[in-house]
Parts: C-alpha cells; structure tokens; sequence
C-alpha cells in the first residue's frame, strides 16, 4: 500500500487561516479519496505559513473493482424503454440476462466498473480541492482564474511504496505538480526533492523549517520560558498568541528584549496589550512587583550577531508604541482627577443603538435599576447608582478608544484616580462579566448589582424594540446576556423575582424608543434608516416581560443540561409559581431531578399521570370537575384507606417544606406515595357501577393531583 504526500507550496498564509485551512485540505482529499474507493489506513495535516502539507499512509493502490446488477423494463417491453435502459446501463441488447420473476420475464443487465489506479483518483481529487478551496479570503494573481489565500507556487504530490516513489502527474493553471519543495525563504531558499513523508520533514528541518505547528510552539515557549527564568522573570502565559506567533515563523528564534524605563509605570494590561496587539510580543513579568519589565519577540530566522539588530529595531518601535500609550494613559488621569463626570455627559453624543438612544440615556436606565435592584443584592442602593453611572466612563477615554479589549479594566483605574471607593472602582471592570459560560461571576454586591441591571437593560431594550435573536442569529449577544443572567442569580444565590424590575425596564426602555428623535441618533446612513415612534414593540410591557422570561427559561434548560437535568424537569418547576426567581427554580429542579432518579420518584409520575388521565376523562365525559369531596367514610378497601391517610400525611409534611423552600423534603414526602398510590390502583376500580363509591374515588385522583402538583407538575415530565 502507498504512502501519499501533498505539499501545497504559496506566499504567507495568514496565522488565524492555518489550523482550519489544514483540516479542510485533509477533510476534503480523504472524503473524496474514500468516495472514489480508496481508503486509508491514516491521515495527519500539517502548516507552516508557506505551506498545508497533508500525509496519508496505507492508501489503496487502486480502487476495487465494481460489481453492479440492475433490474431493467420487462421482457417484450416497448423497445424505446429497452434502449433508454442500455444506454443507462452502457451496455448491448446481447449483454442482458432473461430472469423469470413472479412478475414475468424481466432483463437484468450486470455493470462491471473497473477500478482505477491511485495516481489517477489523486489527481482529480487534488485538482478539485485546489480550485474549490473553501479559504475566508482569497485572491487571484497573473491572467488565470484561480484563486488562493496567496499567490500558490508549487504542488508536491508523490505516491511512494517500496518499490519507489511516483510523482502524481497534475497541473492547476500552469503549475505542474512535482517531488520538489523549499526551505526557509532565507536562510535555505534552494529548491530540494523528497522521496517519502519521512525524508520530506527531515529534509525540512535541514533547511530550517519546522514543519509542524506544535513543535513550533512548544520551542517558543520553552525557549521563552528559560530566558525568563534566568533573569528571574516569568512569562505572561497566552495560548492565542502563542498559536498565532507558532504560526508567524518556520524557525522560531526567541529573542528577549528590554522595555525603557520610562514605560514601566504604565499598567501592566495596558503594556501587555499593547505589545500583543501592535507587535505580538509576549510580555515578561516581575512576580515581586506584578510589573511588565520585558518582553519576548520570535524571529524567524538566525542571524549573525545572535538577533542583535532584530532586537535593537523591535525596541524602537515598542518604544514608539508605548510613547503613544503614555500620552493616552497621562491626559486619561488628568481628566479623571479633574472631573470623571465629562466622560459620561461626553456619551450624550454617543449612540447606543438607533431605536433606543444615547449611551448615556442607557446608563441612565441601568442606574435606576441597579438602584431598585440593591436591596435584594444587598447592595447600598446610592452606592449601587453610582456606580452604575461610572462604570462606563472610561469608553469616552483615550485609552479605550485605542484598545477597546481594556473597556471597565481602565475604567477601573480611572475611578479610583478620580477618588472613589475601590468597590465603586471595581464595578467598572466587573460588571461585564460573565462574559460567557466559562467566565468568572462577580461576587460583590455592588458589581452584582450593576452587572445584573446592565444585562437585564439589554435583554428588555431589545425585546421592547422586537429585535430578538432568531435562529442562530444573535447580533446583539443577547442569548449571552441571559445566561449571564442565570449565572448571576444562581451562583451567588440571589433571591430576585425578576418580572417586577424587568417590566419596569421594559416600560422605560419602550419610553426611550418612542422619544427618540432624528436629531438625537448621530450615526444613520440616510433618513430611511430612522424609524422614528414606531420603534416600540406593539405587545403590552407585561407580555414582553413574559415572552423575555420564557427566553431565559429556554437558556436556563441549556444551563443545567451540564448538570443532567432534563427540560421536562425544569417545565415541571417552570409550571409553579414564583418561576421568575431563577434561584428558586433551579433548586426545585435539582431536587425533582434527584427524586425522579430514584424507582420510588420513577413509578410515582406514573401512578399520577394514570390518576391524572382518570380524572381527566372522567371530567370531560361528566362535565364536572372533581376537585374536592373525597371522604375516607366511603372507602371500601385497606389500600383505598391507607391511601386516604399518606395523602394526609405527604401533605401535611409537605406545607412546611414548601413554606421553609427545603424542596428535598418536600419531594422526599412526594415520592413516599408510590407504595399506597400502586397498591390503590392494583385493588380499586375507578370508574365502578356504584355513582357513590365512583364519585369519591375521582375526588380521591383530584386530591393525589392536588398533592403532587403542589410540588411541581409532574404532567410535563416525559415518559
């Protein structure tokens, strides 16, 4: 079996395409491979910035032969069906088979397909590939119509065994493939052929390329960590910019590098940014200090004075960078000491979104209802507005406007320059987070506070303006801000019944769409942009709030799906009442989970659902509702009896747990009726001859329907 080896050799691939452009080019040759005949025994992508190079071991030498049998018309059929079916099939009248059916005579023609050697099946594949390659952006270059991320120099495509190696004979607008590739643009540039995968990397590494990603990584950060270390520094760990830096350089050469001393009383984020960003440097830290002292840039390539003039050039322009960050950090702290408030009156003039105003007339709503939200957070409420006002202060700043990745981080500083409390301060940074399902959750009040006020503002501000996400659509993150929602509330407990506030930010939010005016959005195209007081949602802010609360529901099935807890489940607990305290529901879900996992919790939903479809019968066909006027006096049976006395007792046990929120014992006291609701239906017939004793037992099913539904309502759940 051959080994194949293809090499697609062109100009720089930007870093962020390579890794998907790598398993594209392995997905599409070995599906197209496979669906020809040819399978494989493995297959391994692998990039640099000049090339994708794929390696498939143990392919099929050519594709099996084919054996097909076709059923054709009947025997004496018109000879025009007889014809259409030959041409079909590609066959002569001689080469059909007469077989009897139960049908009659029908003719039966056997298509044999000949299997094709790998070179050929390659080729096709390969040309496919190139010419429809799925590239983000891509462009063309000379006269021909190809396409490419860059412009494409070279095809290595060789098919090697042990009997030698075969170059795949293929062309793509003029370039022909071949056994050759190229070293290291400078320091190996000479052409070379390779023989095998193995022989191809080893040659490779001679001429200074690393041929796979990893390995690049892995040599970077090593060689960067034992650098720092030496100076008693350690690297500031970033896995994205080290992949993308691996993907920068074919022989990495790790240089270290001195920031001025004038820089180093910046902000560490505000230097590790700005290096990372402009530069792609790694920032080295003093553990001592917590300072940005240094930092580590990869050549590509070994120079004589060992990166000396590399090194003295990436530091002129650093400093140069840095010299502007300064400027910006310097004017930031002059305004923040002077008067914090210009920044946010600045956002007057700033457009949030063009149905629902200014930046400030958000903050304005996410002020009021932080304020209404910190007694239940147990936030000081004058703290909590505060805050809510500053916290977005600093995206009218210098700094945040050329770096916008450190939006409520500066602000943090900022405020804190300006004289505030540093839990003030801290809400700045905080209150944007989480930012997603991995993401940390503020734990202090007043973050809390803000952070949950500022996502329920973006949730009703979008919901009272109809613009939900639809489908996998969600350009206002709002799906984001509900699981923030969710992750707020529950992990640090919160006892917020969210209907109230959220119609009440609703209402406000409808306010501001109607009174928005052409005058006050400063960013539309044309005067056919402006919808003017049509903005609002037509639906009423109490059916807006239910339509949103049925949104975070739907994101709160998606959350505890981690936790093995069904959507049945959670509708069972969404049914109740006090379903908009997130908190409350979450713990009603996990204790009914629990039960249900047991036998006892398992045969109860049954027992109630064969109770509850009775009774439901029995009411449609009567045309009344059994809801009360069971009496133990006309109980026949022992199992009848002592079903009467565990409903008094689930519920008397029950109440109190409910009352006192302890969900499990309520639960626990639930699924103690299993044995009596079993043993009631194994003895008792429901719908007997006898109105009286048929009567009380439907009364009998209402009040184990009463009982269970209490609880949670164990019609939603499954099964």
């Amino acid at each position: 079996m051959p080994d194949l080896l293809i090499e697609l050799f062109s100009e720089e691939i930007p870093a962020r395409m390579q890794t998907r452009a790598g398993e594209d080019l392995k997905k599409r040759i070995t599906d197209g491979l496979v669906e020809a005949g040819l399978t494989y025994a493995g297959a391994a992508a692998l990039t640099t910035p000049r090339r994708l190079t794929l390696a498939i071991e143990g392919l099929l030498a050519e594709s099996p032969t084919i054996r097909e049998e076709r059923k054709g018309p009947k025997v004496g059929a018109p000879d025009k069906a007889i014809e259409g079916f030959l041409r079909g099939a590609g066959l002569t009248r001689d080469q059909l088979e007469e077989r009897d059916t139960p049908k009659g005579a029908v003719y039966f023609a056997t298509i044999e397909k000949a299997g094709r050697p790998a070179a050929e099946i390659v080729a096709e594949v390969l040309e496919a590939t190139i010419r429809n390659f799925p590239w983000p952006k891509s462009m063309r270059w000379g006269s021909g119509p190809l396409r490419w991320v860059r412009p494409l120099h070279s095809i290595l495509c060789i098919l090697s065994d042990e009997a030698g190696t075969q170059v795949v004979p293929l062309e793509v607008d003029g370039i022909t493939s071949g056994d050759t590739t190229a070293g290291h643009r400078f320091m190996a540039p000479n052409r070379f052929s390779v023989t095998s995968f193995d022989d191809y990397a080893a040659k490779l590494k001679r001429a200074f390329v690393v041929l796979n990603p990893g390995d690049r990584a892995e040599h970077i950060w090593n060689d960067a960590q034992n650098m720092a270390f030496a100076a008693g520094l350690e690297v500031v760990d970033d896995k994205g910019l080290l992949a993308e830096v691996a993907g920068l350089v074919e022989w990495p050469v790790v240089l270290m590098g001195q920031i001025d001393d004038e820089f180093l009383d910046l902000p560490p984020e505000v230097l590790q940014t700005s290096m990372k960003e402009h530069q792609k440097f790694f920032s080295v830290r003093n553990p001592k200090t917590g300072r940005i002292e240094r930092f580590i840039t990869v050549a590509n390539r070994e120079t004589a004075d060992n990166g000396a003039t590399i090194l003295a050039g990436n530091q002129k322009v650093l400093s140069a960078r840095l010299a502007d960050a300064k400027f910006f950090w310097e004017n930031d702290l002059r305004v923040a000491k002077s008067d914090i408030t210009q920044w946010t009156r600045a956002l007057e003039n700033v457009t949030f979104h063009n149905k629902l105003g200014t930046q400030s007339q958000r903050i304005g709503r996410i002020a009021a209802l932080a304020r209404e939200l910190a007694p239940v957070t147990g936030a000081e409420a004058d703290q909590a507005e505060k805050a809510a006002r500053l916290a977005k202060a600093d995206l009218n700043s210098e700094m945040v406007y050329e770096f916008p990745e450190l939006q409520g981080l500066m602000g943090r500083y900022y405020i804190e320059a300006a004289g505030e409390d540093a839990a003030v301060a801290a809400v700045a940074q905080e209150h944007y987070s989480p930012l997603g399902p991995s993401d940390d959750v503020p734990t202090a009040p007043l973050s809390v506070t803000v952070a949950l006020a500022d996502k329920l503002d973006t949730l009703t501000g979008f919901w009272a303006i109809d613009e939900k996400p639809t489908g996998s659509k969600d350009p206002f993150a709002l799906r984001r801000s509900a699981l923030g929602v969710i992750r707020l509330a529950i992990l640090n407990e919160l006892r917020v019944k969210l209907r109230e506030p959220m119609q009440a930010q609703v209402e406000r939010n409808r306010s501001a769409a109607r009174s928005v005016t052409i005058d006050d959005v400063l960013d539309f195209d044309s005067i056919e942009d402006f919808d003017g007081v049509g903005n609002a949602s037509e639906l009423s802010s109490k059916e807006i709030t239910g339509d949103l609360l049925a949104f975070i529901h739907d994101r709160l099935k998606v959350f505890l799906r981690d936790e093995g807890i069904r959507h049945d489940i959670i509708d069972a607990c969404i049914a109740m009442d006090g379903n908009d305290d997130l908190n409350l529901l979450v713990k009603r879900a996990r204790a009914l989970n629990a039960v249900i996992a047991t036998e006892d919790g398992e045969n109860l939903v049954q027992g109630f659902k064969r109770a509850n479809n009775i009774l439901t019968q029995a009411e449609e066909k009567d045309g009344v509702e059994y809801s009360y006027g069971a009496d133990v006096k006309f109980a026949e049976t022992n199992s009848e009896r002592a079903l009467f006395a565990a409903l008094d007792q689930a519920q008397a046990r029950i109440d109190p747990a409910l009352t006192s929120e302890d969900f499990p014992a309520a639960m626990s006291a639930m699924a103690a009726l299993r044995g009596p609701v079993d043993a009631f239906f194994e003895d008792v017939q429901v719908n007997t001859d006898n109105d009286i004793l048929r009567r009380n037992r439907l009364n009998l099913l209402s009040q184990i329907r009463q009982v269970c539904s209490s609880v949670a309502d164990l019609s939603k759940i499954d099964g």
